[in-house]
């Protein structure tokens, strides 16, 4: 099978030196990748910036930017069987970057935001019958009542909810895999190769 992973933040430019992001390590998304690839699966990695080297046996592509990130994702899809996604993307940006460094000045500074593409939502409307659509919901609170909104919202198949306190960032993670029909699968807390296993068990 072809499987598409996406993983890690995506940073939104305020200047040439600034950016907005999010704690996203990518571990996730990287150990499904890998694991994915140790099976013989053909795996594509598209990586917002992170400090980890590509697994072996993976296409991995590199992007920076939410719009990146779904440019590269609206290429590669409809060619995937799979598409896992793991990223923390931004949901919003600067509305209008610097183009020189801002220097410091007195008082308060507002920044105008704008709503970044959704990616998720705009796979779910072009995913095809032969095609599994996995998501992520990483939430602070009521963790299942809105893992299941996004579930059932952006037409996906899967989605692995967890809380940020039990993986956002760190080695192990603890998930709650629901599926489509309501189905729930508990996993870990476990180092997150195993998760990325128990996972792949689940959905293919």
């Amino acid at each position: 099978m072809k499987i598409l992973v996406t993983a890690g933040p995506t940073r939104e430019k305020i200047d040439p030196v600034r950016f907005l992001s999010n704690a996203s390590s990518g571990k996730m998304g990287y150990a499904i990748a890998d694991c994915a690839a140790r099976r013989g699966h053909e795996v594509v990695l598209i990586s917002g910036p992170v400090a980890l080297p590509a697994p072996e046996k993976v296409r991995r592509i590199d992007v920076e930017s939410a719009a990146e990130m779904y440019d590269a994702v609206a290429a590669e899809f409809p060619r995937c069987d799979v598409l896992i996604m793991a990223a923390a993307v931004a949901d919003y940006r600067v509305a209008q970057p610097f183009a020189e460094k801002l220097k410091k000045m007195p008082g308060e500074f507002t920044l105008t935001l704008e709503r970044t593409t959704d990616i998720l939502a705009e796979m779910g409307k072009l995913k095809q019958e032969n095609q599994k659509l996995v998501g992520f919901a990483a939430e602070s609170r009521d963790l299942l009542r809105y893992a299941e909104e996004k579930l059932a919202k952006k037409n996906l198949d899967w989605i692995a909810a967890n809380r940020l306190a039990d993986g956002f960032g760190t080695d192990s993670n603890r998930v709650i895999l629901i599926s489509r029909d309501g189905g729930k699968i508990e996993l870990g807390p476990a180092p997150k190769t195993e998760i990325a296993r128990q996972m792949l068990d689940a959905i293919l």
